[in-house]
């Protein structure tokens, strides 16, 4: 079968995206990510609409790109101009780009409503606007855009609209279901028309190459743009992570593995897949987003095990509850830790976390129980991994914290109309020392994270990798109104690992310290373990229901 070519548009129809925005250098460190990957072609940006995407194309021109081509997008030259006169097909040939892209009108009524222009003049604007790109070297890629709305209201116009870009010469045609509105047997029904009817009007239509451009508003896009591929498209468009104008694009981070693990259709190198999470990582952190835990193939959630029947399942036999091996999209399998969790939850992730739980057995089903009554009072270990790895360690008397907070004050000061300030001092031990620092911040929180950095800053120097990076609060049982207990939960993140932890108390800053001082205790024992700092010696307090333990921790 014929491969698949990949056609990336995250830094031009992804940046359509609401909150997501890139500069011209970060577009330029994600096209070569893009590049590394394997992706056949990435769309660059429109050159004729802004200084910043004309100045991607100017760093563009100097970076070496191994497997893509970076293409120049844009429209069709305007009504009543020669395209040689169009500025916006001007400034496609100045990005010097070895393809472009120019988008047309398949839809009868943005033709003559939305345009104001004739039947007639839309067809000759496609027309010469291909002729000129592909006179002057161009690869051209046509965007038959609102294809498929379009053809649903006049298919012999829509089909027009076609046959003017492959009579000029055009390269793909890439059927747009601009909308979002079609359903993958409409994609199917069309894309098959489409090639009978093209194939039946030109004895030339064995260089007939379709491609397929999908949008996710009725959370489709994915699926259609399978069901065009199986009807013979050859090019797929998407975005990483699905990013795109009001519900995203089809996502090519679900779309690349489909193809290449379910159909066996050739797109990307196959050793490449592994690479895709990180990818995927890698885009959403330079945009800004919070990754989707749940998103197919390299979500954090995609191959995450919370029910007791299933991780006993999968650790006897994996393919019982997981699709394929998370691994070749480089992601890894997850076992969460809540009141719906068994023996082997704890057995599962006691080995993960390289903790002995002895050969009897008997400290998993001690744990269950403990997580079951924790959970119980408001914890959910589920989301906060590193809380549950000390608290793993402090039940079978492994932890050895590496400081031990002795006391802390936090005051908070409001004048006026000025806003409030917070000020905390705190005192720890390390080992047999003994320190006493102050600091300010934001609030209470960050001014108790400030101290505590500033402290610890002095027996452990490679604190500043460490970043918090999410703060949330949540009222575990609102019935009880401002005596209710809350739940902390604090994700915090260094140059190679985001970690979890959680905190509960009927008082905020001290279920906030809890999960503080989980998250500090997290990153310095993963220090000490990967350079070999020496620990205080220290031993682990009793565990007691509730989380009296973090707070010595």
């Amino acid at each position: 079968m014929e491969p698949i070519l990949i056609y990336d548009t995250t830094l031009r129809d992804g940046t359509q995206g609401e909150n997501i925005t890139f500069t011209a250098d970060e577009k330029l460190k994600i096209a070569m990510r893009l590049d590394d990957m394997g992706i056949h072609y990435i769309e660059g940006g429109w050159p004729g609409s802004n200084p910043r995407d004309i100045r991607f194309f100017d760093l563009a021109k100097r970076e070496h790109f191994k497997t893509a081509r970076i293409t120049a997008f844009g429209s069709t030259r305007r009504p009543g101009i020669l395209a040689a006169d169009d500025a916006n097909l001007k400034a496609i040939l100045e990005s010097d780009t070895p393809a472009a892209a120019i988008f047309g009108k398949s839809w009868a009524l943005h033709v003559k409503s939305i345009m104001d222009n004739t039947l007639e003049e839309n067809l000759a604007m496609i027309a010469d606007s291909v002729t000129f790109l592909k006179a002057n070297g161009r690869e051209v890629i046509y965007d038959a855009e609102h294809f498929f709305d379009g053809f649903k209201d006049d298919p012999d116009y829509a089909l027009e609209t076609l046959a003017a870009a492959f009579t000029a010469g055009a390269d793909f045609l890439v059927l747009c279901d601009t909308n979002g509105g079609s359903l993958p047997q409409e994609i199917e029904s069309i894309v098959q028309s489409v090639n009978q009817d093209l194939k039946r009007r030109f004895k030339d239509s064995g260089n007939l190459k379709l491609g397929i451009h999908t949008h996710n508003d009725c959370g489709m896009a994915a699926a259609n743009a399978v069901a065009a591929i199986n009807c013979g498209a050859v090019m797929v468009h998407g975005t990483i992570n699905g990013y795109g104008e009001r519900c995203g694009n089809a996502d090519l981070t679900t779309i690349i593995p489909v193809l290449s693990t379910k159909m066996n259709r050739t797109c990307i190198p196959q050793e490449k897949l592994a690479g895709l999470k990180s990818l995927s990582r890698y885009v959403s952190e330079t945009a800004n987003i919070v990754p989707l835990n749940s998103r197919p193939f390299v979500g954090r959630s995609a191959f995450a095990h919370k029910g007791g029947i299933h991780v006993s399942a999968i650790m006897k036999e994996s393919r019982a509850y997981e699709h394929m091996d998370p691994e070749t999209v480089g992601n890894q399998r997850r076992v969460l830790m809540s009141d719906l969790a068994g023996k082997s939850n704890v057995e599962y992730k006691a080995k993960e976390m390289g903790v002995d739980l002895g050969a009897n057995g008997s400290d998993s089903k001690a744990i269950v129980a403990a997580i079951k009554q924790m959970e119980d009072e408001g914890y959910q270990f589920d989301v906060a991994d590193g809380s549950f790895q000390i608290m793993l360690e402090k039940f079978t008397e492994q932890f050895k914290p590496l400081f031990d907070l002795e006391s802390f004050r936090v005051t908070i000061e409001k004048d006026k109309d000025l806003p409030c300030s917070a000020h905390a001092t705190i005192k720890i031990s390390v080992g047999d020392s003994h320190e006493i620092t102050a600091a300010e911040g934001l609030g209470p929180v960050s001014a108790l994270d400030n101290a505590l950095r500033k402290a610890l800053g002095n027996f452990y120097p490679d604190l500043d990798t460490m970043k918090l990076v999410d703060f949330k609060v949540r009222v575990v049982d609102g019935r009880e109104g401002t005596e209710a207990k809350v739940r902390v939960l604090v994700e915090s993140r260094d140059q190679d690992q985001i970690w979890s932890t959680i905190g509960v108390s009927e008082d905020i800053i001290e279920a906030s310290w809890q999960a503080l001082a989980d998250s500090f205790q997290f990153k310095l024992a993963k220090e000490a373990h990967q350079r070999g700092i020496p620990s205080p010696d220290g031993k682990a307090k009793d565990l007691k229901l509730g989380w009296s333990m973090s707070v010595n921790a």
